[in-house]
């Protein structure tokens, strides 16, 4: 009978590698990755009572925001039961499809702002006159314009379709009743934006629901979001709604584009 002798340095050896595949399947962690599918519906309402948004598909992913519900917001795609969002505060990440709910856009409302925008040059026409605006809004775009001639900028111009995207969008959210970014008719502003065909650069909104127009505009200066948009040197034209509302006395939207 044939013996076979292992010397003892080279059972330590073999012991050593026993001992790292063992440890190395133990600190092994797999990975996989989700194919996302696209979703019929830009828009979504809460239904929770606050859902969290995570920053991946997943409860094991850490939450970055959290929504209220009954507030809107914007669904880009699905990812398994999972849709990936943007919620207020441009916040960009993943919710639980059982907490929202998709609305869809009203083709009504679509059609009667498809025929009023018929009335009007098509590309969006740019002028410096203000006689389309009401009272309350040449003030509150004189009140704009202020603030940005006292920290050196110029001052915007009324873009005529930017001007009738943004009194649509106010009437919108009186119709409603929702105070978002997100239109459940519309979508977010830029979606908006595209729909009724104006081109642009960049792009941003502000809202207000206030009974003074300088309560607005103060109340958007001593916030560093709105500020950071009406002091915005990349934008040099502006349209601007202002709607009585119930609720609030009036909503104000300001939407700035920069060509």
């Amino acid at each position: 009978m044939k013996v076979i002798t292992i010397k003892k340095k080279t059972i330590f050896k073999l012991m050593g590698i026993l001992a790292f595949l063992i440890t190395l399947c133990g600190l092994t962690t797999t990975f996989a990755m989700q194919h996302y599918y696209k979703v019929d519906f830009t828009t979504g309402l809460v239904t929770a009572s606050k859902l969290n948004v995570r920053s991946g598909p997943g409860t094991n992913f850490k939450i970055i925001a959290t929504v209220d519900k009954n507030e809107y917001i914007r669904v880009f795609a699905g990812i398994g039961e999972w849709y990936v969002v943007q919620v207020e505060g441009d916040y960009i990440g993943a919710v639980s499809s059982k907490y929202v709910k998709p609305i869809y856009p009203n083709s009504s409302n679509n059609n009667s702002s498809g025929s009023q925008s018929g009335s009007n040059n098509s590309g969006g026409s740019s002028n410096t006159q203000n006689s389309s605006l009401t009272t309350d809004e040449q003030e509150v775009f004189e009140l704009i314009n202020k603030q940005r001639t006292n920290n050196g900028l110029q001052a915007l111009q009324i873009d005529n379709e930017v001007q009738r995207v943004a009194r649509i969008k106010a009437q919108d959210m009186v119709d409603n009743n929702y105070f978002s970014h997100t239109s459940p008719t519309y979508g977010s502003p830029f979606d908006m934006l595209k729909s009724f065909k104006v081109s642009y650069k960049t792009a941003g909104e502000n809202l207000a629901g206030n009974s003074s127009n300088s309560a607005a505009v103060n109340a958007w200066m001593n916030s560093s979001g709105h500020k950071a948009n009406i002091l915005n040197s990349s934008f040099n034209y502006t349209g601007i709604g202002v709607v009585s509302s119930p609720k609030y006395g009036k909503i104000y939207v300001q939407m700035f584009i920069g060509k």
